[in-house]
Formats: structure tokens, sequence, C-alpha cells
């Protein structure tokens, strides 16, 4: 049984059956993007929401589903909504990013967008993909395994929570994003980290509405965890409760016990845990990784939420906090994130690419350029301004036209070819210490063109230019095996000895470290336009993003769906 602490309480079997009740037998949801007012560390605002509800509505679906979700725009800016992590087979068309796969929805307008799953199972999110709109604008998605299949290849738990993590400001986020860009500066830092859209019992004017777990003494559950913050990647533990990780990103793992989680931006982890303690109060908590230097810019708080046991006792007064990871303790956040393992079995196979076709190797770097603001003077190194790019090309984004319909009605000018395989310049890419002629990186939109059924291979290289820092990548319309990682730079003779071939984590994000490298491999087999941009808001403001153009093959099964006759147009 789930309880908040307003009283509501909601039987596991009762709750999964009402909420598929409310979907109607074509499978159609009505997503409302509208205001709604909200009060969080004693003080109200308005904030974007679907339907009222922050975090937004959670979606259920079955494994293969396809469903229909009507976005109407009842807010007073444009906004698009991405399916984070589902693949959209040869359809991306309702993948989301603005100005990529179609232009945004206008105030006062809406569009039908088909979602199609396809082999995702587990926990996935949905969130605006629009200026910064998502730090109010998401939700979960739980995939279910299809009646009649194997279903869950752990043992069955009893409940099933969604656990949200995010990020809140008591200033407006789109005035913070503006901010960002008129001071060419960092981002003021969020004022609290949330649970469940609580930032719990250690800030002020938050313990009445903490989110509060009620569970039974033996029974277990599975947690959603889902970090849905805009920048900051998290630590997450349960006081006295040791987590068993069953799935990421949509996909099972190896189980995998540990004290503590490490989660970046976007990530999904599907996570176990048995209420095997004393009756009593337990803390959750969640705080953040951060190697940043200057701790102005960075939130250094932790939210809470109660893990409470039925029973008759008297609770503690103070309940325990769990053990969470230093701020800046790289160590443990990667060696989490190293640990994790595909299930690779008879029943869960999977099918690595081992004849590499196209291969790519990206720097990952911040930069800066001149500053354009009314002063002529901003707050990056030397008064520039702060960007980012993948290979030295910090992204422009086309308007007023997206790049799918450019390539599908094969309009020019709108978009190159030509995002390099390769860096323009070969350097010490983790030195302390690099020329500044280094930091200024072109600009264009160019885009990669991958054939059909390409064996792909990608290296991330992190660099110290500017800063050094983690970057969490995402890759929409696919999900990618990660094969290696390390610190330094990468060695072609010698890295590519230790990839794991065998049994890699099969994801949608791949973290790329401080001062380090990550590798991954994919088959190009869905036709179409796909965004890949580093899933900290600020880095994909600056221009830390390109586009692969996958080509079509050439059966009828292998290209590019046509589009919906309600395409927002531009």
């Amino acid at each position: 049984m789930l309880r908040l602490r307003n009283g509501t309480f909601c039987l596991k079997i009762f709750c999964f059956q009402l909420l598929f009740s409310l979907r109607s037998a074509s499978n159609d949801y009505l997503f409302v993007v509208k205001e709604a007012s909200y009060t969080r560390l004693c003080s109200t605002k308005d904030i974007l929401t679907v339907n009222g509800q922050f975090p937004g509505p959670t979606i259920r679906v079955f494994t293969g589903d396809t469903i229909f979700v009507e976005v109407s725009n009842e807010g007073k800016e444009n906004i698009t909504i991405h399916w984070h992590g589902v693949r959209q087979p040869r359809y991306p068309w309702s993948d989301g990013p603005a100005y990529i796969t179609q232009c945004p929805i206008k105030p006062g307008a809406s569009f039908r967008q088909k979602i199609i799953f396809s082999e995702e199972e587990g926990t996935l999110w949905w969130h605006a993909h629009s200026d910064w709109s998502r730090a109010t604008v998401h939700g979960a998605i739980i995939i279910q395994p299809r009646p009649g299949t194997a279903g869950y290849p752990f043992p069955e738990p009893n409940a099933e929570v969604p656990i949200i993590l995010g990020e809140w400001w008591k200033q407006d986020v789109t005035e913070v994003r503006n901010e960002l860009l008129r001071t060419g500066g960092l981002p003021a830092a969020s004022d609290a980290f949330t649970i469940n859209g609580q930032p719990g019992d250690l800030y002020p004017c938050s313990s009445s509405e903490t989110f509060t777990l009620t569970v039974d003494e033996g029974k277990t559950y599975l947690l959603r965890i889902i970090n849905a913050a805009m920048d900051e990647m998290l630590f997450f533990s349960i006081a006295n409760h040791d987590l068993t990780v069953v799935g990421t990103d949509g996909a099972y793992t190896n189980p995998l016990t540990t004290s503590y989680i490490t989660i970046s931006p976007g990530q999904t982890l599907d996570v176990l845990f048995q209420a095997n303690q004393n009756p009593n109060l337990y803390y959750m908590a969640s705080s953040v990784y951060s190697t940043a230097v200057n701790l102005d810019f960075i939130n250094n708080t932790t939210a809470t939420a109660v893990l409470q046991y039925n029973g008759n006792y008297t609770p503690i007064s103070s309940p325990p906090l769990p053990y969470l990871p230093s701020r800046n303790d790289t160590n443990s956040a990667f060696q989490f994130i190293g640990s994790l393992r595909s299930l690779a079995n008879e029943d869960h196979p999977i099918d690595v690419p081992l004849d590499i076709t196209s291969s790519i190797f990206s720097t990952v770097s911040l930069n800066t350029l001149p500053c354009e603001n009314d002063n002529n003077s901003c707050e990056g190194p030397n008064g520039t301004r702060l960007a980012a790019s993948l290979n030295n090309q910090s992204f422009v984004e086309p308007s007023p036209i997206a790049i799918l319909e450019a390539y599908y009605e094969r309009i020019n000018g709108v978009y190159g070819e030509n995002f390099p395989d390769f860096p323009p310049y070969l350097f010490n890419f983790t030195a302390d210490d690099l020329p500044t002629i280094l930091q200024i990186p072109e600009q264009g939109t160019e885009v990669k063109v991958l054939d059909y059924d390409s064996a792909v291979e990608i290296n991330f290289q992190g660099t110290n230019l500017v800063a050094g820092t983690s970057h969490p990548i995402h890759l929409h319309g696919y999900s990618f095996f990660v094969v290696g990682f390390g610190f330094g730079n990468f060695d072609e003779e010698k890295d590519p000895l230790n990839y794991n071939l065998i049994d890699p984590p099969l994801r949608t994000i791949v973290d790329v470290p401080i001062s380090g490298w990550a590798t991954v491999r994919f088959r190009a087999s869905n036709p179409g336009v796909w965004f890949m941009h580093c899933h900290r808001e600020e880095h994909l403001t600056w221009g830390m993003k390109t586009v692969f153009i996958v080509k079509n093959g050439e059966s009828p099964q292998e290209r590019l769906l046509p589009p919906p006759p309600d395409v927002p147009p531009c």
C-alpha cells in the first residue's frame, strides 16, 4: 500500500487497473499544457504543467504498444514534448525536439503525437524539449511486460513507485534561461532538489508536504527512478536499506546490489528494495555529484522523502539519513556506473556490433565566443560568453523550419552534411592548462549522415577546455551499448582491448567522465532524423548538440514513414 502524508491510500492492483482504465480503447491521452500555481520554499509562483500536475501524469503501456497523445498548448509560450528513450521506429515526426523534428506547438494550437513503442521495457519518461520548459513539464513512462510473456526477469514486486528527482528554482525558470543568455555566464543554481516534486524536511516550509512512501515489513518494492534535474548528476539512497538495480533506460540489467546509485540528467533506473528493517521512519535522500570549483553556481543541498513502515510503534522524531558520497566523489560516481551490465542471457540476448563500418571520434568541450550583449562584456573568461561543442562544432538550430521537414521535402540550405568524424585539432585534451585559442568553436548547422544498418562506434573524448566536467550524452531514436569508459586521453591502441563486448549496458545516455572518455556502439537501423546532445540543459543551450540523419534502407520496412497531417507549422 502506498500513502502520501495527506492520507491518500492506493492499493497496487487497484491503482494499476484505475490508471489503465483512464485510457480509452484507442489508447489516447490528452496533455493540456497550462500554467498552474505551486508553492515551494515559502513562496508561490506559476509554473508550466501538463494537466495542472507537477510532476506530470504517468503514461503506462505494454511492450510494443502504440499510443496517441493529444498535446494542447494552453500556455503562453511555444512547446514541444519528447518521449525520452522511445525509439519511435521509422517515425521521428513525434520525437519532439524543437526545430529538429518539428516546429513548436504554438499557444492555442495542438498536435496529436503518435508514440510507437518497440522493444523498450521498464522505465522511461517524457518531457518538454523547447527552451527550459522541461524543469516542470515532465512525467514517467512505465512499460510493463506484455501479458502472456515471461514477465519480469526478477521476482514480482509487491508494489511499484515512480520516484522523480528534480530541481526547483524560486525564480521563473524562463528568467533563469534568459539571464544565462544575457550574461553569457553560468546559470543561477537551483534553490532545491526535489523528490516527486517536493524538497523534503531539510528545506524551509516543506516538511508538511514531504513525499512519504508507506511500506509493509517483509515486502519488496520496485522504485522507478528518473533524474529529471536540469543540469545535475545525482546520488540517491535509502537509509539502512540496500538497493538492487534491475534496469536502466528501458532495458533490463544483471542485478546489482548497492548502497547508493548515481543517475545523470535524463537517465532512469529500476531499483528493488526490501522493507526488511525494524518498523520506523527512514529517509530517502538525493544530493548532487559535481566537480565544479565555483560553489556559487552549485546547489549543495539534500532532498529527502520518508520511508514509513506500517505498524504499531512510536516513530522516531528524526529519521536516519542514508550514506551519500561527497559532492565531488568522482570515484564513487563512476564506480557505480561502471558496474552496470546487461542481462545478456538466452531470454534477453544482446547484439553488440563487432565489425564497425562508421567510426566517429568526438571531443566534448566547453568553449567561449565573443560577447553579444548590450554592454559587450559577458561573464565568461575574459569577458566572453560561454559556449559548448562536439568536435569543435557549436550547433545552431535552424529556424523557421525543422531539419526533418527539410530532409523529407529535400529543401536545400537548411543544414550541412559536414559534421566531422574527427576533431580539427589534436592536443592533450585533458591537460590542466590549454591555449585560449582552442576554446573558440565553429558555429553552424552541420549533421552526420549514416547509411542504413551501419555498425557505428562513437568515442566521446572529454576535454578540459574552459573547465573540465562530466557530460551525459543522449541520442534520440536509439539505445546504444556503452562498451567502455576511462579517465585521461583515449588510447586507440590500448583502450579498445578492454572494451566490454559481452554484456555492456544498453542505455539512452552515456556518461562521459570529467577528464575522460566513453565509447558506445549501435546499429543504425532506424531511418530518420535523430537529435544527439548533452542532457545538461546549460550545455544544450550553449550548442553541445548535433543531428544524425540515417538514410533509408532498401525494403519498405526500412524506410522513413510519411508525416502526420497535423505537423505544427512554423
